[in-house]
């Protein structure tokens, strides 16, 4: 029950998807719609209704809008996140990203499995930041984290 069943990106206003980025949102929410864990933390004495959870990621006002809502639709919470503690590991994740996909069309696997561990590395630090900043907000584990902060970099690219 303490799980997303249904993610949307509200990306309205920003420049559309390059075909790229429009596949890795396609991969990162196929993978976590398969395998999450997400538990709301309560508001104060208000009790949160159990999950299953729709969630809505979106950028509004330079900050980083989760709305919660139930399976059935009924709205359970929202909670926005300052983008600052995210802008370097976000510009370093594409970075690598770009270097990466350069690669898989022209080097050696030994070199593109070198990029892809540094490409993982960032990845890790990006899901640290989003764990960290979702404290006392939501429980996630770190397979969510990396999978949501995938997410995030796709909604700001």
């Amino acid at each position: 029950m303490n799980r997303i069943v249904r993610i949307e990106i509200d990306d309205a206003g920003r420049a559309p998807p390059t075909p790229e980025i429009e596949q890795e949102r396609k991969v990162a929410i196929f993978d976590l719609l398969e395998d999450n864990s997400f538990i709301p933390a309560p508001r104060g004495d208000v009790a949160l209704p159990e999950g299953p959870y729709a969630l809505t990621l979106s950028i509004r006002d330079k900050r980083l809008v989760f709305e919660i809502a139930t399976e059935a639709g009924e709205q359970a919470g929202a909670f926005h996140l300052s983008l600052g503690p995210f802008r370097q590991v976000v510009k370093d994740y594409f970075q690598i990203w770009k270097a990466y996909y350069e690669a898989v069309k022209s080097l050696p696997p030994a070199q593109i499995e070198t990029i892809d561990m540094a490409r993982r590395g960032i990845h890790n630090e990006g899901a640290r930041v989003l764990m960290e900043r979702l404290d006392g907000k939501a429980e996630i584990d770190l397979d969510t984290a990396r999978r949501l902060f995938t997410l995030i970099c796709v909604l700001w690219g």
